[in-house]
């Protein structure tokens, strides 16, 4: 591994070392690096941790990649935050002693965590997946069972074109689809094919998601460049100066700012891409939870000649299904068809086949219909709760999906809040690990897993918070 500037006793003492090459996350590098410490005893309990501003300069990372680092292992038990900012070690991850039970001392949890990307899966639709995996294994073809190509279950790509073409508008050929493990592997395949055919550069939203596409893409020699997003996403002006060979936009529902691209900006980028022969990568991320607008089309129906649109099921069914589609221009497919192939040979065809048939069968739109009026009650809640409790916390981007932003007022640290929340048991997330570049501080609220009384406790006790800041 390549070892992280560790000038400092502080670093040295950690022993954590981070390789920027890895195609994972710095901060999830660094959640790694502690809770293997803890667990081989290096670190023990009660060991206080380095302060997060001390640390980030340490191992060169912005303070906000090291707060969420922490906020992830006081959520996992191996960390307690203590009155005063001091984080300590709360247990040692090691076998329990004689007489123990074999059950760590986990340390307070969290009381209320408002972490983004977590669907509601208590309400997965069990019964009907059971349905329609005993349908495909009564009724699938033995040479189904077989090693397929890299493309996947051609049951799933008609099902997914049927799908997709109907509900948001995509244009997609059945032969032009790939399966994929989710959109990490999806989007990880897809930058391995855009430097294999000569693209060197490729544009994101900034603020945009840390993970998978800022880690992977340089990993294997894609230069990356932040664009800014503003109230209607991204900047089209800014994208064409660039010099970017590729874009990759969250247009329906913008991460996580929540800005949806107006029609005149998307005919835009499509004139941008089609004029220089690149390609736009659209990630159709929470378009099936509206609440307050219309559906808006995909970009891929405008385009599907510039266009490689991406989704998973990840947000809407379960993440644990690890199920995503890569829809792409013909002239990709082969390619991306056999890196997948030299990936993992393919992935689980039971599953495949079963969500083809989930879909054919019209219950992934029932799925849909039950769960838009369940989060947009939640969501309902956490902006009732803000407006009476925090009324200077600016809410934006709440018309779809399972999570929104608030800004916050001068004289809140983003930083502060978010240490200051963990004290009290409250996960707050801030916005600073998903930017390039300096922008207005905010707080992100995921509350797709939260009832409404976890929601209004959660912005009580965060209330409480920003009054001991203030």
């Amino acid at each position: 591994m390549v070892e992280s500037r560790t000038n400092s006793v502080v670093a040295a003492e950690l022993l954590v070392e981070l390789d920027r090459q890895l195609p994972m996350p710095l901060h999830r590098q660094l959640v790694a690096g502690i809770r293997e410490r803890i667990r081989e005893g290096h670190l023990r309990v009660g060991a206080a941790l380095p302060a997060t501003r001390a640390l980030a300069a340490d191992l060169g990372l912005s303070r906000g990649v090291v707060v969420e680092a922490y906020a992830q292992l006081v959520a996992e038990g191996y960390l307690v935050s203590r009155t005063g900012g001091y984080t300590q070690v709360a247990h040692d991850g090691g076998p329990a002693t004689t007489g123990e039970a074999a059950v760590p001392n986990t340390g307070p949890a969290l009381a209320v965590d408002f972490r983004y990307g977590r669907p509601d899966v208590s309400q997965f639709p069990r019964a009907a997946w059971l349905r329609s995996l005993r349908r495909v294994l009564n009724e699938v073809p033995n040479d189904r069972l077989t090693y397929l190509d890299g493309r996947g279950a051609p049951e799933l790509h008609q099902a997914l074109a049927d799908y997709l073409n109907r509900a948001r508008g995509t244009a997609v050929q059945p032969p032009n689809v790939v399966i994929s493990n989710g959109f990490g592997q999806g989007i990880r395949l897809v930058t391995q094919v855009l430097v294999a055919r000569g693209f060197r550069r490729l544009a994101v939203e900034d603020p945009s998601s840390d993970d998978d596409v800022r880690v992977v893409a340089p990993a294997v020699g894609l230069e990356v460049v932040g664009i800014p997003v503003g109230p209607h996403g991204i900047s089209l002006k800014a994208l064409q100066r660039s010099g970017a060979d590729a874009v990759l936009v969250t247009p329906s529902h913008q991460f996580p700012t929540g800005a949806v691209l107006p029609p005149e900006s998307r005919t835009a980028l499509v004139e941008w891409a089609s004029r220089g022969n690149r390609l736009i990568i659209e990630d159709d991320y929470d378009a099936e939870y509206r609440y307050d607008r219309d559906p808006i089309g995909a970009i891929q129906g405008l385009a599907p000649d510039h266009v490689i649109y991406a989704g998973t099921v990840s947000k809407t069914l379960a993440p644990g299904l690890r199920l995503g589609w890569i829809v792409l221009p013909a002239r990709l497919v082969a390619d991306l068809a056999a890196a997948k192939l030299l990936d993992d040979r393919g992935s689980p065809v039971i599953e495949q086949l079963a969500f083809a048939d989930f879909l054919a069968a019209g219950e992934f739109d029932r799925h849909l219909r039950r769960m838009r009026p369940r989060y947009r009650k939640r969501r309902d809640a956490l902006l009732n709760a803000l407006r009476s409790q925090l009324p200077d916390l600016e809410p934006t981007g709440i018309s779809a999906g399972l999570h929104l932003v608030t800004w916050l007022p001068d004289y809140l640290d983003e930083a502060a809040v978010v240490t200051a929340a963990l004290n009290r048991g409250l996960g707050v997330y801030g916005l600073e690990p998903y930017r390039l570049s300096p922008g207005r501080p905010g707080l992100l609220f995921g509350y797709g897993s939260l009832n409404e009384r976890s929601i209004v406790h959660g912005v009580a006790l965060l209330a409480e918070t920003v009054a001991t800041l203030r």
